[in-house]
């Protein structure tokens, strides 16, 4: 099994969301003792984001691109096959006011490509990256799920990997990280008890 873990938060160690992805992987190891693992961290080593000269350099012939064009392209690449390789995603999102990192949307940007992640047909779109397991590792300072407030951060993950094709995921949730130092440890405790129940019967 290839997994891929990636972290966006911009807070090293003090990350609640790195403390929690790391807990998972290493329960997902575990019970899948043989898993190869790929470690993308989108705040240290940030994926630029996506822009015209990503497009120009997409659309230039790999003989004619210059430096800069050359590693652009090389990193598109990069990134979309690490995704299209693994068979289980661990993703660790913090909220940022109210959404996800823009780390971490830069890389959706470099998976989410039409024609080898999904297509559009005379009946909508069709997901191509199906068959993959993902868990969300979902962290906030205050309280968010289920409310319009966290439209563009849980659910809209969801969405992108559910228009991807991908159907099997999981949230470990900690949330009310700034309410104080016993929420924060209910909540926390309340996300380790998730991570163990997700692989206590696999």
């Amino acid at each position: 099994m290839n997994l891929l873990h990636l972290d966006s938060s911009i807070l090293g160690d003090a990350s609640a969301s790195r403390q929690l992805s790391r807990a998972v992987v290493e329960a997902w190891g575990v019970v899948a003792p043989n898993a190869q693992v790929t470690y993308r961290d989108l705040a240290s080593d940030a994926i630029s984001h996506l822009s015209a000269a990503s497009l120009v350099a997409a659309g230039t012939p790999a003989e004619l691109r210059d430096a800069a064009q050359k590693h652009e392209a090389e990193l598109a690449e990069r990134t979309l096959e690490e995704f299209i390789a693994a068979d289980a995603i661990v993703i660790g999102a913090p909220m940022y006011n109210f959404t996800i990192p823009t780390q971490l949307k830069a890389w959706i940007d470099r998976i989410a490509v039409a024609g080898k992640t999904f297509r559009y047909t005379e009946s909508g779109p069709v997901g191509l990256a199906g068959g993959k397991k993902v868990v969300i590792v979902s962290t906030a300072g205050g309280l968010h799920a289920g409310q319009p407030s966290g439209q563009a951060h849980e659910d809209y993950l969801v969405y992108v990997l559910n228009f991807l094709g991908i159907e099997e995921i999981e949230i470990v949730r900690a949330e009310g990280l700034s309410y104080g130092e016993a929420p924060r440890a209910e909540a926390l405790n309340g996300a380790g008890q998730r991570i163990a129940e997700l692989f206590v019967a696999a």
